[in-house]
């Protein structure tokens, strides 16, 4: 793992201590298990009995070994307690807020008001702008859900009816993987989000443009793709802001032309599998709660080509 920001530098600073620390424990009980085998195996050939006198010496043996067993884990204690403690007095000032909601099985992602301009959702992701800290508040709208990207920090449980939160702060710009470590149903492997660290001018960028409604269809392709997707049920569970979708079941839509990935990280956002996953759902995410469409291909292509005009 390469860490990209400060808390997990530190946490995986504490998981090389942990590994160094339990490997030599693991070596030195294999050397002395085989030298234990050995000695019995060549007294049992010699036919000799056990010689009582280096009882006492055995005995030292496994009270010093007891005593670092018990040195090395209050080490252990001691850095994980530094660690955390570390963890909690970083740096965190003037924080940008934004609010995670965990679903079966898919990411809500909730970006707050920023004085006249309007809050705004997404889905299935995460943008941060790069040096400045985040508070993202974490809820569950169904089970226990646990929020982690490996390269930011570490994890944090979501409960229904019990909000946590988690400070970030990425210092290096890239893409990184989030994901639910927390059995939370059939698809529990497939609940993962995306993760960029952004420039503060290409953050502001986009945080712009995802503050724009929808544009509207400038073609009769795409105006009759807007019609099918209002048509049919669709609209029921989706929200598409600047149109009169505006369901809540599913994610927003708003701009999904612009994410990376479909299906909380199933498949890349192409066409082609967007064409798919609106068709048969269930062959990609057998337990999704999203129903097959059954559209004429004429329909679907043209569905295909308006959302994917949402940039």
């Amino acid at each position: 793992m390469a860490p990209a920001g400060i808390q997990a530098e530190r946490i995986l600073a504490l998981w090389h201590v942990t590994l160094a620390v339990c490997t030599a424990v693991f070596v030195a009980v294999l050397l002395a298990l085989v030298v234990a085998i050995r000695r019995a195996s060549r007294r049992d050939k010699e036919g000799r009995e056990p010689d009582r006198r280096h009882e006492p010496r055995l005995r030292r043996g496994v009270v010093a070994a007891t005593v670092v067993s018990v040195v090395l884990l209050c080490g252990l204690i001691a850095a994980d307690f530094l660690t955390d403690h570390a963890l909690s007095r970083l740096p965190m000032a003037d924080p940008l807020r934004v609010e995670m909601v965990g679903h079966q099985w898919w990411w809500e992602t909730r970006y707050a008001a920023d004085g006249d301009r309007p809050a705004f959702v997404t889905a299935n992701q995460l943008r941060l702008p790069v040096g400045r800290p985040v508070l993202v508040t974490l809820k569950s709208s169904d089970v226990i859900h646990t929020f982690w990207v490996p390269n930011l920090h570490g994890k944090r449980d979501m409960i229904p009816g019990r909000d946590a939160a988690i400070l970030l702060r990425a210092d290096r710009a890239g893409d990184y993987r989030g994901q639910c470590a927390e059995f939370c149903g059939a698809e529990h492997a497939l609940m993962a989000f995306s993760v960029s660290a952004l420039p503060q001018p290409d953050y502001a960028a986009w945080v712009q443009r995802e503050r724009q409604d929808a544009r509207p269809p400038e073609d009769a392709t795409l105006r009759r793709g807007m019609g099918i997707f209002l048509g049919n049920a669709c609209a029921q569970c989706h929200t598409i802001r600047g149109t009169p979708a505006s369901g809540t079941l599913g994610p927003d839509l708003t701009h999904v032309a612009s994410r990376p990935l479909l299906a909380a990280g199933t498949i890349a956002n192409t066409p082609e599998n967007l064409a798919r996953w609106i068709a048969a759902p269930g062959s990609m995410k057998p337990a999704t709660t999203m129903p097959p469409t059954g559209l004429p291909p004429e329909e679907m292509q043209a569905l295909v080509r308006y959302l994917g005009s949402l940039q």
